[in-house]
């Protein structure tokens, strides 16, 4: 294989191609590979003439053996064949926000990858963004603020808005529901009107078990209802208030985190991701608690695949 730069000023994703045009993606060395995953980030490989979801899942399973399945979901998502799924199914015309994959959860994947299938005509690409770098540009009132009180997910669960609690949670009855809320730390009420409302402490921060250095590591921004599309936001809380929105994100402590603070941590997020072109067959592989990913608006038809590995902490 070689490695190189997609261009001089960007570090992200390292490049792997091909060192001859019979190489097999399969016959790479794992252990080289994921090394140079922990140096770098992100890999992208390109021209190994990956054509399908299971040569895909077959390279996946062979940097990690035990792929993970979508759990606690936050977003709507399609399985296409074992724990192969489609990325993100919002419309095309939606940016979704930068993001470590579950860092609103207490467990998470180490190792995310992503496959081209089809490549859109227009934008449909995933930026990328190094969450160390993210960490140290986020102004220091804030990332303190948010150390020492971690972040608070709510969420309220509506029949016929967003996903059911049963997608989210992997149940069926209420009792399991509240068994693994128990299991989880995930505070849960019973509205009345049927409304389940969890809530759920997490991190804001973390460091990398391996290198030790600190990491941006949360969802607040994406959970935050001003990041829904603006009439979709007014639709909801002219109907619902802020406490009753479907998603939402506060402080630990449960007081609400300010506008201006979620506009200034999507600012840092803007100047710090690095954005390439997909090209059909392409594979990138993403160490998740270093490298946040996001989604670009597109036209055409576009069809991105997700696998994820190794939960952490184990």
């Amino acid at each position: 294989m070689k490695t190189s730069r997609l261009t001089a000023d960007e570090s992200l994703p390292l490049l792997v191609t091909p060192a001859a045009p019979d190489e097999d993606i399969m016959s790479l060395d794992v252990s080289e590979l994921r090394r140079l995953l922990r140096e770098n980030g992100a890999l992208l490989f390109r021209g190994y003439g990956i054509d399908s979801p299971a040569r895909f899942s077959a390279f996946c399973a062979r940097i990690s053996d035990k792929l993970l399945d979508y759990t606690e979901r936050s977003t709507p998502r399609s399985v296409v064949e074992g724990q192969v799924y489609t990325s993100t199914d919002y419309p095309a015309d939606q940016h979704i926000p930068m993001h470590c994959e579950m860092a609103y959860s207490r467990k998470w994947p180490r190792i995310v990858w992503f496959y081209s299938h089809v490549a859109a005509t227009e934008g449909g690409e995933t930026p990328l963004c190094d969450a160390r770098k993210v960490y140290a540009r986020v102004p220091q009132s804030i990332r303190e603020r948010f150390e020492k009180d971690g972040v608070m997910y709510v969420r309220n669960f509506r029949k016929g808005i967003g996903l059911p609690w049963q997608e989210v949670y992997g149940v069926k009855t209420q009792a399991e529901l509240e068994r693994y809320c128990t299991a989880h730390e995930i505070d849960f009420e019973w509205k009345p009107d049927g409304v389940l409302q969890t809530r759920a402490r997490a991190q804001a921060t973390i460091r990398h078990p391996e290198t030790g250095e600190a990491v941006w590591f949360n969802q607040a921004h994406l959970f935050h209802f001003t990041s829904l599309p603006g009439p979709t936001r007014q639709a909801l809380l002219s109907a619902f208030g802020e406490q009753g929105m479907p998603r939402n994100a506060l402080y630990g402590d449960g007081t609400p985190i300010e506008a201006s603070t979620i506009d200034e941590i999507h600012r840092v997020y803007r100047e710090v991701e690095v954005a390439f072109p997909w090209e059909r067959g392409d594979v990138a592989m993403v160490e998740n608690m270093l490298v946040s990913h996001g989604r670009r608006p597109f036209k055409g038809e576009r069809k991105t695949l997700v696998a994820m590995a190794e939960s952490y902490p184990s």
